[in-house]
């Protein structure tokens, strides 16, 4: 009968299969009958994806709508707005195909991958490749790519948290079902696939993963909740705009009440900003690839910005990870015979199935040997300890020495190497012990009467920025806590080498086996202290939880399979790129060269993404504060809408579209402040009402001055105080000022008196008619709203400031 995984059947491969793995003629077979691991596995939107999003936007589809009845008046010139559907989607998808085959050609350069037994023969293929019913080994830090049956087993052990949140590691004998997305946490072993391709779940996660995907952020959520408003006072302006500028004195046919309409509720249209934000997540993405890290999911580029606490695994990240032999330690009266024994049970250790670093490390320098493996029990990270049975040479235990001597002992030479331990430990070296005991394993269970034998002291290289990047977060507001699976002295002893902000001496590292489980208490404990030794798995959640509780945007970086989980419940989960493939996979960045003095690159990244799109608001803002205000004043006084559509996108491409594209570009260095919608809507609305005033106040002013003008000198006048206010606003906005800013402003202002200046584009293009009067009141209202704009930001900002 068939089992169920996860409610879906669990069919038994064919008896006929053997150990040997299917045959290649096999694998044809099942490949032609397309029962293969293949999915979509792309790091973000295919292309007909992305010109769909920059198309079919519902502010495109209201400009297009405007643009066409605007082409029903037969006054072309007022249908530029149009170009700018066209300019804004034509970049964003430009730039959006650009990141993606970047993205793309880094997510396939650190694609998982899979071992499998074909013809007899081990080999390693993409996981796309696998068929049903391949055999499939497993090891260490694995991650199942296929539900299926065991059919060997050495020692293996499933972290199955991922599909049930039970993080205790579950064993697997011959027979037992594993599911695809669980994670090999100890021991190998191998099995027969089952269930592929879209059955698979861990396909589906991996795809999840790496996809391209908008997550929820800040600047997303108040950008979506701006649209939102506008969109509701749009519904109800639009109407009203349209009965008043049929009522108006200066229209004299429908094409000058639509064209009014029309340009009122163009104004209104922040057709950039949800553009602009999306181009700036994907350049900041591109950014970060050319530095060697992959972004999975573009708003982690904001996410990390924010980010006030980063959680450190030690190896990997402050060190190199490639742990290397140091030295062997042994009892003072160990003669040829007792030292022989512990290098031939080394070499076990070194041998046996448990590929970890250790391992290999002993393996480089222990090898040979006689004796022969009978038994033993899997390394395993929850017990930190492997222990191995050698037949008549007694069961030798491997591990932390105060995991398997957990409490006092009674033998002088055990007590005198646990005392040396303690003291190399100190000097930021990993110690682990070499016990012996004539008694098997109880189990997963420590064998009594275990006596030391000898010390194995292994060495981490201290990575040569580690200390240049610790200083940077300091210096940047964010702290950090160091939690590792190691001896607590030696995580101590390693963050004191490299200056980590909190920690004076090795002694103040905390073991992990003596932290509270209540969160509360745990993040009382997390507040205080910094360094966190012997962290179990299960403790690294609880940690990153107990630190969001007390509303800290938390950051977690590591390599090992350990990891996984904990990067997962992390705001940001940043996996290094030389780590497990279920850490890359469920990480928002990856550190490809996994090179941890990478994030102050992505932390900067992010914070110049912030401020600017801060800033672009702002401009976007303003221009729908003040449309709104003179769209309101005309409905209340039934007066034709002081600027056209054309003048609109001319004041628009020169105070908003250009000088908003290049800011979102430039460098900026201010660090992540909360309440971005706040803050934009606090000093935007101000400035928007001054500019409408003062455009309004220039039409009526003309019109009192000139009243043989009519609706031109209105217009004129309004479109040119806009202008000098807007720019003055956009200097506001810029600020602090450098030279390419002030030869950014010096540019437009000089591209708006070119316009003015010469008539075939001021009047031929632009519908403007110029006189130096008209000049000179817009200018001079111009200049005083932009005065009042300084005031009204001087006031705010220094408000901020206390």
């Amino acid at each position: 009968m068939a089992d169920l995984i996860g409610g879906a059947p669990l069919v038994r491969a064919p008896s006929g299969l053997t150990e040997d793995g299917l045959s290649t003629a096999e694998v044809a077979e099942r490949v032609a009958a397309g029962r293969t691991n293949a999915v979509d596995t792309r790091s973000s939107r295919s292309i007909a994806a992305i010109v769909r999003s920059n198309v079919l936007t519902p502010f495109n589809g209201l400009l297009f709508a405007l643009f066409l009845v605007i082409l029903a008046t037969g006054r072309w010139q007022n249908g530029l707005f149009g170009l700018v559907i066209v300019a804004n989607t034509a970049i964003g998808v430009v730039q959006e195909v650009r990141a993606k085959r970047t993205l793309d050609r880094l997510a396939v350069l650190n694609a998982p991958h899979a071992r499998v037994v074909r013809d007899g023969l081990l080999a390693e293929i993409a996981v796309a490749d696998v068929v049903a019913d391949e055999l499939i080994e497993l090891r260490s830090g694995d991650q199942v790519t296929a539900d299926g049956v065991v059919t060997s087993s050495h020692g293996l052990e499933v972290d199955e948290s991922l599909l049930t949140g039970e993080s205790d590691p579950i064993a697997k004998d011959p027979g037992d079902e594993v599911r695809s997305g669980s994670i090999v946490v100890a021991g190998q072993g191998r099995f027969r696939a089952t269930a592929v391709g879209a059955d698979s779940y861990a396909t589906r996660l991996t795809a999840e993963a790496k996809k391209f995907t908008k997550v929820s952020s800040e600047l997303v959520g108040g950008t979506n909740t701006l649209l939102r408003w506008i969109s509701l006072m749009m519904l109800v302006v639009a109407p009203l705009l349209v009965w008043s500028q049929f009522r108006s004195a200066d229209t004299h046919s429908w094409q000058d009440a639509v064209t009014g309409a029309v340009a009122a509720l163009v104004g209104m249209v922040p057709e950039g900003l949800v553009l602009l934000t999306s181009l700036a997540f994907m350049l900041g993405a591109v950014t970060l690839a050319r530095r060697q890290t992959l972004v999975q999911e573009l708003p982690a580029v904001e996410g990390l910005a924010r980010v006030d606490v980063v959680c450190l695994d030690k190896t990997g990240t402050l060190t190199h990870g490639d742990i290397v032999f140091d030295r062997l330690v042994l009892p003072a009266d160990t003669d040829a015979l007792d030292e022989a024994e512990v290098r031939e049970a080394l070499v076990l250790c070194a041998s046996g199935p448990d590929t970890n670093a250790t391992a290999a490390a002993l393996g480089a320098v222990f090898d040979g040997g006689s004796w022969a493996r009978t038994g033993g029990v899997p390394f395993s990270s929850a017990r930190k300890w492997s222990a191995i049975t050698a037949g008549e040479h007694g069961t030798w235990v491997f591990g932390a020495p105060e995991m398997v001597f957990p409490g006092a002992v009674s033998d002088a030479v055990t007590a005198e190497l646990l005392a040396r331990a303690s003291g190399i430990a100190e000097q930021g070296r990993r110690v682990l012990v070499l016990a012996c005991s004539d008694a098997a394993p109880l189990g997963q269970e420590l064998p009594v009467d275990l006596e030391a034998r000898a010390l194995v002291v292994l060495a981490e290289r201290v990575r040569e920025d580690a200390a240049d990047t610790l200083r940077y977060f300091a210096e940047q507001g964010v702290s950090l806590r160091v939690i590792s699976g190691d001896n607590p002295r030696t995580v101590g002893a390693v963050a004191t080498a490299v200056g980590l902000p909190g920690i004076t001496r090795a002694d103040e590292a905390v073991d992990a086996r003596t932290l509270p489980e209540d969160p509360d208490e745990l993040g009382a404990v997390l507040d205080e202290k910094v360094v966190f030794g012997r962290v179990t798995p299960a403790q690294k959640r609880a940690i990153v939880t107990a630190l969001q509780r007390r509303g800290h945007v938390v950051a977690m970086t590591g390599d090992g399979v350990n990891d996984a989980m904990a990067l997962k419940d992390a705001d940001i989960g940043v996996a290094m790129g030389n780590g497990a493939a279920a850490t890359r996979a469920v990480a928002q960045l990856v550190l490809l060269d996994g090179k941890f003095a990478h994030l102050p690159d992505v932390v900067a990244e992010g914070r110049r993404v912030i401020a600017n799109i801060e800033r672009a608001a702002n401009l976007f803002v303003v221009k729908n504060v003040y449309s709104l205000l003179m769209a309101a004043v005309v409905i209340a006084t039934a007066a034709a809408y002081p600027l056209a559509p054309i003048q609109l996108s001319l004041i628009s491409a020169l105070t908003i579209g250009i000088p908003g594209f290049v800011l979102a570009l430039a460098p900026n260095r201010r660090r992540y402040v909360p309440g971005f919608l706040r803050r934009v809507l606090r000093l935007a609305i101000p400035v928007g009402v001054l500019i409408g005033a003062a455009a309004y106040a220039g039409d009526r002013t003309i019109r009192w001055m000139q009243p043989s003008g009519g609706l031109v000198a209105g217009q004129t006048v309004a479109t040119v105080t806009v202008l000098v206010a807007s720019l003055w606003a956009l200097t506001l906005f810029a600020r602090p000022f450098n030279r390419w800013k002030v030869a950014l402003v010096a540019g437009l202002a000089s591209v708006a008196a070119v316009i003015l200046a010469v008539p075939a584009l001021g009047s031929g293009i632009f519908l403007l008619d110029v006189t130096l009067e008209r000049v000179g009141v817009a200018v001079a209202l111009g200049l005083a709203a932009g005065v009042l704009i300084e005031i009204v930001g001087r006031v705010l900002r220094r408000r901020d400031a206390a």
